[in-house]
């Protein structure tokens, strides 16, 4: 999953962080937002509907994989495009979610996104192969939208039980996940083919749409047009360098490489099992048992880290869980897959977590935390990207998946030791 997250750290009431953090809004919206507080069930079911989209159609892929590159007579490289080009445009629409809500307004662009979303999901099924890419493509796109700015706005509608709605919106963000995954191979047989598995979910990506229209309309009247919704708060300029920090580095490459080993699973998982012989059914049963299970990881570690001065041994603790699952894979996949499902959910969970508590406990302040963020969240989807492709490929060479999950365990070993750095009881500035 990847957003933000609220996190109480060694710091009282540290904040959620996201692209809306330095924003100030234009007078107009920010009475209008007023008056939408003033209606928290509209908000609400906005929200939960948002965060159940933010996973469900990538998720719905990873067990149709294999069907998907059969269709269109794809190598597994080429199939695990379906997988990396969501994650490339994760990456880069993370740069542009903070323009689009200074320029249109949060609750605009939240809904802009859900339409692009229903578009980029029945883009996936037209007859050209290219087309499968394009919306791979815009999928990933309107997903970073959704990462960047709904825990935001979580914030600002919800300040006094910002906790409490970070735990709503990332349950149901899991929630959809799962049961995209668990559901998309029952789907395809019952709607004859993959293509209606994968477009199914464009029905929730509407409905969600459509419940945003009246808060994106309220949010903007008032305002001129071509006014702008809102006005930066600080300039670029502001605080620390990042990119010559060295713990700013380290927090980032954490989070791109525990997203890395997260998405090679959503890419290549239920693959892994099939391969030995498991059905395609009971393999997107285990991945989704798997992505529920992640739920417990991402509950759990955020709270222990906040009560620590040091996030090491979390770090070394959260890895551990996946290298072993990863282990499980290459010694007994089919004989022990809901335990190695279960050590790979709490531990991509608890990383997931992890990473998201760091940003704010390795920041000086929120302004310092926004940005490091943005730079953890672009460049760590662009990393993460490069490992569905790369796997896929060493698997298409070596035809087995042995190299490939040794690999996967190499990744863990640069995470420790990126953990031991990013774990520190450090702030981004002073360092020395």
């Amino acid at each position: 999953m990847s957003g933000t997250s609220g996190i109480s750290g060694t710091r009282p009431e540290a904040p959620l962080i996201d692209a809306e953090e330095d924003l100030a809004p234009a007078p107009p919206v920010a009475a209008a937002r007023r008056r939408l507080r003033a209606h928290p069930v509209l908000v609400l079911l906005g929200i939960v509907l948002a965060s159940l989209n933010m996973r469900a159609a990538l998720a719905g892929v990873s067990p149709l994989v294999s069907e998907i590159g059969d269709h269109f007579h794809l190598a597994a490289t080429a199939s695990s495009l379906v997988t990396t080009i969501p994650l490339v445009f994760m990456g880069l629409g993370s740069i542009a979610a903070p323009r689009l809500a200074r320029r249109w307004g949060t609750e605009t662009v939240l809904c802009g996104a859900l339409v692009l979303l229903c578009g980029g999901i029945l883009l996936r099924i037209a007859p050209p192969v290219v087309a499968l890419f394009v919306g791979c493509a815009v999928v990933g796109t309107s997903i970073a939208l959704l990462n960047v700015l709904m825990p935001g706005l979580i914030k600002r509608d919800f300040p006094e039980k910002a906790a409490g709605m970070t735990a709503l919106y990332s349950t149901a963000m899991i929630l959809g996940a799962t049961v995209s995954a668990a559901s998309a191979v029952p789907l395809e047989n019952a709607l004859g083919g993959w293509q209606g598995s994968l477009a199914s979910w464009a029905l929730l990506a509407a409905v969600a749409a459509v419940v945003w229209i009246p808060q994106a309309v309220i949010a903007r009247r008032g305002t001129h047009h071509g006014e702008a919704a809102a006005t930066p708060a600080h300039t670029t300029e502001d605080g620390p360098k990042l990119t010559r920090s060295p713990l700013a580095w380290q927090v980032t490459l954490f989070m791109g490489s525990q997203s890395l080993i997260a998405y090679v699973m959503i890419a290549w998982m239920p693959t892994i099992f099939t391969d030995h012989g498991m059905s395609k059914a009971t393999a997107g049963l285990i991945f989704a048992f798997s992505t529920l299970v992640q739920m417990a990881g991402s509950f759990v570690v955020p709270m222990l880290a906040g009560r620590m001065r040091r996030q090491r041994l979390l770090a070394v603790a959260v890895t551990t869980l996946m290298a072993c699952g990863i282990v499980g894979l290459l010694v007994a996949p089919v004989a022990g897959a809901w335990v190695w499902a279960v050590l790979l959910g709490i531990g991509q969970g608890g990383a997931l977590g992890l990473a998201l508590t760091m940003m704010v406990l390795r920041s000086g302040d929120a302004h310092t935390a926004a940005r490091l963020s943005g730079m953890a969240q672009t460049w760590g989807y662009l990393l993460a990207a490069a490992g569905p492709l790369v796997l896929g490929a060493v698997h298409q060479a070596t035809h087995g998946w042995t190299v490939p999950i040794v690999l996967l365990l190499a990744v863990c070993a640069g995470l420790v030791m990126l953990g031991l750095g990013a774990g520190r009881d450090r702030r981004i500035g002073a360092e020395a």
